[in-house]
């Protein structure tokens, strides 16, 4: 179901890699331009060191750093589409790899924040997903909430990829959107600090046996001065076991091959634990087919703009003012 550094892919499946990229301080335009240098070197680097990997991963604020003071200004954002993301897309093309890049994309209507994008380049050079953050890490960023759903792809070996960013996948609503509509390796990249590390862990294994598909996370690795990020990526089989986990070692290159098959072969064959199934057809050994419908008081209300917590008026933070953000909306630094 998986390997710990192998360097050939299987006959029927993919193998994949997760950087663990020492997180840039970056401070100016020049910086960014140095650290996607970085990456497209290190993208092809490995390619050669490992020359049946498919797919290469990078964390998210890879490309750009995380310098709260100007990462939402003109100088640090880019745009997909733009001369760094057809930088990633050579690289892809000339080393014969899939990659996932980190890009904190400007918005097109300048009087609206930017969105903390992640996209999938295939080995052609072709941009076949674009992802935008549905789940900003509240109250630390200002990006807008994503507008584009929870996008699904076809992917190498057989796999359907889909992506969530950090804070993302802390919610198990959208790992199983990704899955209702077809998934079987969902991908997580994230640049969080050390707080949340056991819970990252946690996450991406219930995530992937919640849905019955695989989770390959990969976290920012190093310290920038003002925070240690912690590195340690993971790729989770579909029954929530660990397969491979890295460690803190920024550069730390983590290996390991996936059979989305397998995972597929779960999703049809299994009787227990098709839980991805099942919440859908509740009690179908009672009922024949199932009971279908929606228990559930809070996606009803979710689904008609109802949502409201019991505790929701005692809540302390609600704004980014705790970051210094301003309360009302429009473009923040510029």
């Amino acid at each position: 179901m998986g390997s710990i550094g192998s360097v050939s892919r299987p006959t029927e499946g993919m193998l994949m890699g997760l950087i663990q990229y020492p997180v840039p301080v970056v401070n100016s335009k020049r910086d960014i331009e140095a650290s996607v240098d970085r990456i497209c070197e290190a993208t092809a680097n490995t390619k050669a060191g490992y020359p049946g990997m498919d797919l290469i991963v990078w964390p998210e604020y890879s490309s750009q750093g995380l310098n709260t003071k100007k990462w939402v200004t003109e100088e640090f954002l880019l745009d997909v589409g733009g001369p760094v993301t057809d930088k990633y897309a050579r690289t892809c093309k000339e080393n014969d790899i899939w990659g996932v890049f980190s890009i904190m994309e400007r918005n097109p209507d300048r009087n609206k924040m930017p969105y903390n994008t992640a996209i999938i380049i295939n080995n052609k050079g072709e941009i076949v997903l674009k992802y935008r953050k549905l789940n900003p890490w509240v109250p630390v960023e200002p990006w807008l909430p994503g507008d584009l759903g929870q996008p699904v792809c076809d992917g190498p070996g057989g796999s359907k990829l889909s992506l969530c960013i950090c804070h993302d996948g802390m919610f198990p609503e959208q790992a199983r959107e990704a899955a209702y509509k077809g998934c079987n390796v969902y991908i997580r990249i994230s640049g969080y600090s050390t707080q949340v590390n056991d819970q990252w862990i946690l996450t991406n294994r219930s995530n992937a046996w919640h849905n019955l598909m695989y989770t390959a996370a990969v976290n920012l690795a190093g310290y920038d001065g003002v925070f240690y990020y912690f590195g340690e990526g993971q790729i989770t089989n579909f029954d929530g076991t660990t397969l491979v986990q890295g460690h803190r070692n920024p550069w730390e290159i983590v290996t390991g091959e996936v059979y989305p098959k397998m995972a597929d072969q779960a999703r049809t064959d299994w009787a227990l634990e098709n839980n991805i199934f099942n919440v859908g057809t509740r009690g179908y050994v009672a009922v024949p087919g199932g009971v279908k419908e929606c228990p559930y008081t809070w996606i009803k209300d979710f689904a008609k703009g109802a949502y409201h917590l019991p505790w929701e008026d005692k809540i302390r933070v609600k704004d980014g003012s705790f970051y210094g953000y301003p309360t009302k909306g429009g473009r923040f630094g510029l």
